[in-house]
């Protein structure tokens, strides 16, 4: 919104920074940042007050315990800030910034309804696995089909890059569309296994969201991508704007989210929050450099799915719980020490990932 006061600069030259992405991202980053602070001792003190709180798993971590009671669905305040500072500081006629506000609210609300469902009306499960899945297809079968007719650069349009080789390209044909689909499903959960620990998921989302905002910026840009020989998506630039509003909304969450946390985000965070990092993945053409951006939300996915594995083939357990937080909790680490461990570990891997511009 505030994009369209650089019309205005004829009459007052100082309007015309509003053209500037950096500069809106800067607003973005901050607007989103004081939302979640000003507002979120209210939204959490609704929260207690309608009762929607957090369930302990009796077989979990016993220091876990303690945790019984802290509301949850605090992904409602990461939302509101999101949207609100998306709007304020976003072109909004860039189709890219459309798509993520809509699948960002999308993904929102069927989180909503699967905490209501489970912390409201008390339905156990929540929405059943094959329900979250098929709302979650509906949305992932809707943006690739999209991008296939409409993509964000004609000449790739079922091609992805493999990081670190130079100008090397797979071409995926038609499968690409099944290849985004599974992004957009698998980022969803894989946000949602992390979120196991006061700050852990949502402080490698801030990591995750930091280089993205670099690969988007590149992108956009004509003469950084041809330099860095990345992919061009014209209108990509716009994305570093959702981007940093997603981190400043995230660093106001976890003012609140940190050890001992007075909230949790539930699904109503994690699904719409992993959801958009794997389509912003898609529509700027970095889809498998999120695997090392996202290599722990990957390394927490890959414990629960080989955990199950072992169990039902061998009826023994590779860990001594999953995902893979609280393993080493049952080691005796603290809580915090496998945070900020895990932190650093997502911190090395964005450090990682940005060579990838580099090495090629």
């Amino acid at each position: 919104m505030f994009y369209y006061l650089y019309y205005l600069s004829e009459y007052f030259t100082p309007l015309n920074v509003f053209q500037y992405i950096t500069f809106r991202a800067g607003g973005a980053i901050i607007t989103a940042l004081l939302i979640s602070i000003i507002f979120g001792k209210k939204i959490i003190g609704k929260l207690k007050s309608f009762k929607i709180e957090q369930t302990i798993r009796e077989d979990g971590p016993k220091t876990h315990l303690a945790k019984t009671g802290t509301p949850t669905m605090g992904g409602i305040m990461i939302l509101i800030s999101l949207l609100i500072s998306t709007i304020l500081w976003a072109r909004l006629s860039n189709r890219f910034i459309v798509i993520l506000i809509f699948s960002s609210t999308y993904l929102g609300l069927l989180g909503f309804l699967d905490d209501y469902l489970k912390l409201v009306k008390k339905h156990s499960a929540g929405l059943s696995a094959a329900k979250k899945i098929f709302y979650l297809s509906i949305l992932s079968i809707i943006i690739s089909a999209y991008l296939y007719f409409f993509p964000s650069n004609p000449k790739y349009i079922t091609t992805i890059n493999i990081p670190y080789f130079k100008e090397t390209f797979l071409n995926l044909g038609i499968f690409y569309i099944l290849f985004s689909y599974f992004i957009v499903i698998g980022s969803s959960n894989a946000v949602n296994l992390t979120d196991g620990l006061d700050g852990l998921a949502i402080g490698t989302l801030i990591f995750s969201g930091l280089v993205y905002v670099v690969f988007a910026y590149v992108a956009g840009n004509i003469k950084f991508s041809e330099y860095l020989k990345v992919i061009s998506v014209p209108g990509a630039g716009e994305i570093s704007i959702f981007l940093t509003a997603m981190i400043g909304a995230c660093l106001g969450f976890l003012w609140f989210n940190c050890h001992p946390a007075d909230v949790f985000m539930g699904d109503t965070g994690s699904l719409f929050l992993g959801g958009s990092i794997g389509i912003v993945s898609i529509l700027i053409k970095q889809e498998l450099i999120l695997l090392v951006v996202g290599g722990i939300f990957v390394i927490e996915s890959l414990s629960v799915m080989l955990q199950v594995a072992s169990y039902k083939i061998r009826k023994k357990r590779i860990f001594k719980m999953a995902p893979l937080h609280h393993h080493f909790e049952l080691l005796g680490y603290k809580e915090e020490k496998v945070v900020i461990r895990f932190w650093i570990i997502a911190i090395i891997l964005s450090l990682l990932a940005l060579t990838s511009l580099k090495i090629r």
